[in-house]
C-alpha cells in the first residue's frame, strides 16, 4: 500500500481539514507513490525514534507532534529537529504527524483520556461543530473525594506528581479533559459546570482561575498525550493487514522529575 492511500485513511479518521491554522500535518517527509513497508507510531520523531524505525524495518513514522513545526532555514543536523529530519530523509523513512488533526475529533486525544479514566463522554468542550472541537467532558461513573481523584488520575496516567488548584472539598464526578497544553479552555470549563478539569501546561496565574468554581489539574503535557499513540496503533492494526504496525518503545519526554 502506498503512503498516498495510508494518509486518506488517516484523513477519514481524523480530518486534516480540522486541524488548527497554525498545526503542520500530513506528510512531512517522504513521497506520497512510496510503499508502506512498516509503521512505528510514536508521539514525537525524533532522531531516536528514526533509528528505532530502521532498526525495526519500518520506512513510515506516524507520530502525534510534528518534527516540523516552524520553518527550517537550513539542514546541517545542528538541533534535534535538523538531525532528526536528515536521518529521517537518508534513510528513506516518511513522517506522518497528525497532531490537532487528532485532538480535533471526540474519538481522539481528550475522548481517549476519558476512556482511560473509565468515565463516560458527554460532549466536546470547546465545539467548533457538532463533531468537532478541542478537549471533552465526561462523567465518572461514581462520584470521588478530590484526594481520591488525584490517585485515579496518578495510577491512570502513571504519575510521580500532579499540579492543582485550591481543594474545593467537593466530590468530583464531572469532569473535562484536554490533551496538551489547555489553558485556554479554562473558562469554558467553568462554563460547563465541571467539578474538575484535568490538562497541561498551566502557569502560576491560570490556577488562579478556577476562582472556587472547579478544581483544575495539570497532569502534564506528555503524560495526558501518551495513550495517543495506543490509540493511533489500533486504529491500524484493526483497518490494515498488510503492513506491520509498532508501538514505539522509545522515550521521548524531556521533562523529568526528581
Amino acid at each position: 500500500m502506498k503512503i498516498s492511500l495510508l494518509l486518506e485513511e488517516l484523513n477519514q479518521w481524523a480530518p486534516f481539514k480540522n486541524a488548527e491554522d497554525y498545526d503542520n500535518i500530513g506528510l512531512l517527509t517522504g513521497q506520497l507513490k512510496t510503499a508502506v513497508s512498516g509503521v512505528l507510531v510514536a508521539l514525537d520523531s525524533t532522531e531516536e525514534v528514526v533509528q528505532e524505525a530502521i532498526d525495526k524495518n519500518c520506512n513510515t513514522i506516524i507520530a502525534f507532534h510534528p518534527i516540523v513545526f516552524k520553518g527550517l532555514k537550513q539542514l546541517n543536523g545542528k538541533t534535534y529537529v535538523e538531525k532528526a529530519i536528515v536521518k529521517a530523509i537518508q534513510n528513506n523513512i516518511n513522517i506522518i504527524a497528525l497532531h490537532t488533526a487528532l485532538d480535533n475529533v471526540a474519538h481522539g486525544v481528550s475522548g481517549r483520556m476519558l476512556q482511560e479514566l473509565n468515565a463516560e463522554p458527554l460532549h466536546i468542550l470547546d465545539a467548533k461543530s457538532e463533531n468537532h472541537g478541542l478537549g471533552m467532558v465526561g462523567q465518572l461513573q461514581t462520584p470521588h473525594s478530590e484526594e481520591d481523584f488525584f490517585q485515579l488520575l496518578k495510577n491512570t496516567f502513571h504519575l510521580k506528581t500532579l499540579r492543582h488548584s485550591k481543594l474545593l472539598a467537593k466530590p468530583v464526578e464531572k469532569i473535562a479533559v484536554l490533551g496538551g497544553s489547555g489553558s485556554f479552555a479554562i473558562e469554558l470549563a467553568k462554563k460547563c459546570q465541571v467539578d474538575a478539569y484535568i490538562s497541561a501546561d498551566f502557569k502560576y496565574h491560570d490556577f488562579f482561575a478556577a476562582d472556587d468554581e472547579l478544581l483544575l489539574v495539570d497532569i502534564g503535557h506528555y503524560e495526558s498525550e501518551q495513550f495517543t499513540k495506543n490509540l493511533i496503533v489500533e486504529f491500524l492494526t484493526e483497518k490494515f493487514t498488510n503492513f506491520v504496525v509498532i508501538l514505539s518503545q522509545t522515550k521521548t519526554n524531556p521533562v523529568n522529575y526528581f
